[in-house]
């Protein structure tokens, strides 16, 4: 993938990868709208493929909101397609969360499990986090995923938005 940095703070890239996103099938009163395992915390990498994953969903992406801890690089800005999606880094947001809104202000809220995971955990973690009668936040899927989940608790795996 080819992504190139430009004094602007922004960064520009030719190829995004598919991301590994579970979406909840329908947008309701739910907690988490799904979850996100990058590879990398190489947001300027990892990034473009989410965000076209989601405007395919929701449509366009104008701003998304992340921890600014968590992740090795903090751009400000993202062209992905023909769109420029703005970036804001927080220290107050949970690291375990991705926020993105629309331009129809849709709220999407994202569970981000750690790319060191294995897999069976994020998998579970994401289905968890897109399972519509799901009430726990993100901090407490990923505590539970990160310490093998109880026998039985695993929900039905979904499949990807892609």
């Amino acid at each position: 993938m080819s992504v190139t940095g430009r004094h602007d703070g922004s960064t520009t890239t030719a190829t995004p990868t598919a991301p590994r996103l579970v979406l909840a099938s329908a947008r309701g009163r739910t907690v988490l709208d799904g979850g996100w395992w990058p590879r990398s915390w190489d947001a300027a990498a990892e990034l473009p493929g989410l965000v076209l994953a989601l405007v395919e969903r929701h449509g366009r992406i104008r701003h998304l909101m992340l921890n600014i801890r968590a992740w090795d690089s903090q751009p400000h800005r993202m062209t992905v397609g023909r769109d420029v999606v703005r970036i804001g880094w927080f220290d107050t947001l949970d690291p375990a969360v991705l926020v993105a809104n629309t331009v129809r202000d849709v709220q999407v809220d994202l569970l981000v499990v750690p790319p060191t995971a294995p897999a069976e955990a994020a998998e579970w973690a994401m289905a968890t986090a897109a399972d519509p009668s799901n009430r726990r936040r993100a901090p407490d899927i990923l505590a539970t995923a990160l310490t093998a989940p109880p026998e039985g608790s695993r929900p039905p795996v979904l499949t990807s938005s892609r």
